[in-house]
């Protein structure tokens, strides 16, 4: 029997009238958005249904944003009994795979994602940076290519086969384009996002989450294993897991990783559970067999083909 995995999104995934429909049709969809609002100081479900964009493009509310709209969908989800057997997370959706996996709760993530959101807006205010997409060289050709030059550059997300992204001071982002395509990238085009993620310039945020993960975070037991962004493999254990999210901020995303080591592991039913499609088009490039299936639950609409796909208890 093919195992069924949750992918959850991260930054980027956003859009204004996201969740709208979950929020009028669920009630415990309508209750996470108001306690993460009492978490958060503000009206998450205003800025979530009518932004504007460009304040939602903003990481501080970025985060909060894509984290409820999962754990809604998963919430939603699991009321009807449908339950994978793995998860994972890009970035951000690491904590909406915990919650999924039972090992933190969703109140205890709202606060991590309040904590994570404001003090990497504010690195991103005091330590302006970018990211580039390179695409045709593989990760460990980007490492190599960076290496010599000046400036803080860093690979940040390992995405799939032959796209990775970079991250770090703008200047130092713009040379490293015309290195890496210098040495066999197809392309290599900052992207418009609002900081540089996973670069050392997003020390201070690192930091503070590194502080309230080991010491404040309250992990309970997994209900199933949950794949890291820093290891890229399974992990069910409190303290290593706690150890390898401490480091998630200032380290690479090993997502392409990831992707390989769950298909290694039985799994070929991947259910991006989230806004967006950013996730679905990952899996698609980095595995090649006729028998993956690809699903995306986003809205109402996609949740209830699903659920009537999917009609049995337990059934994914």
């Amino acid at each position: 029997m093919k195992k069924t995995t949750f992918v959850f999104p991260g930054q980027a995934s956003q859009y204004v009238g996201m969740a709208r429909d979950l929020f009028e049709e669920f009630d415990s969809a309508k209750e996470m958005f108001e306690l993460a609002s009492e978490k958060l100081r503000y009206d998450l479900a205003d800025v979530c249904f009518n932004g504007p964009e460009e304040k939602l493009r903003q990481t501080a509310f970025t985060q909060p944003a894509v984290f409820v709209h999962s754990c809604a969908l998963d919430m939603v989800l699991r009321e009807n009994g449908v339950i994978p057997e793995t998860a994972a997370g890009h970035s951000l959706g690491e904590y909406s795979a915990l919650v999924s996996a039972g090992a933190v709760s969703f109140e205890d993530g709202i606060q991590a994602i309040a904590i994570r959101s404001r003090s990497m807006q504010n690195d991103c205010d005091q330590n302006p940076g970018t990211m580039a997409a390179v695409i045709g060289l593989e990760f460990d050709d980007v490492v190599a290519a960076l290496k010599d030059l000046s400036g803080i550059v860093v690979p940040a997300n390992y995405n799939s086969p032959g796209q990775v992204v970079i991250a770090g001071e703008s200047a130092a982002v713009l040379l490293a384009c015309d290195k890496l395509k210098e040495a066999g990238a197809k392309r290599a085009l900052p992207i418009p996002v609002g900081g540089a993620y996973h670069s050392p310039l997003m020390e201070k945020s690192s930091d503070l989450m590194k502080e309230f993960i080991l010491n404040q975070m309250n992990f309970t037991k997994f209900n199933f294993p949950v794949y890291s962004n820093v290891e890229a493999e399974p992990l069910s254990d409190e303290d290593r897991f706690k150890s390898a999210l401490a480091k998630q901020i200032s380290s690479p995303v090993l997502w392409y990783p990831t992707i390989r080591n769950m298909y290694r592991d039985g799994v070929r039913k991947f259910v991006e559970v989230g806004p967006g499609k950013v996730l679905q088009g990952l899996v698609k490039r980095s595995l090649d067999d006729p028998d993956i299936e690809i699903i995306g639950i986003d809205n109402l609409e996609s949740l209830d083909q699903f659920l009537n796909n999917n009609a049995k208890v337990g059934s994914v």
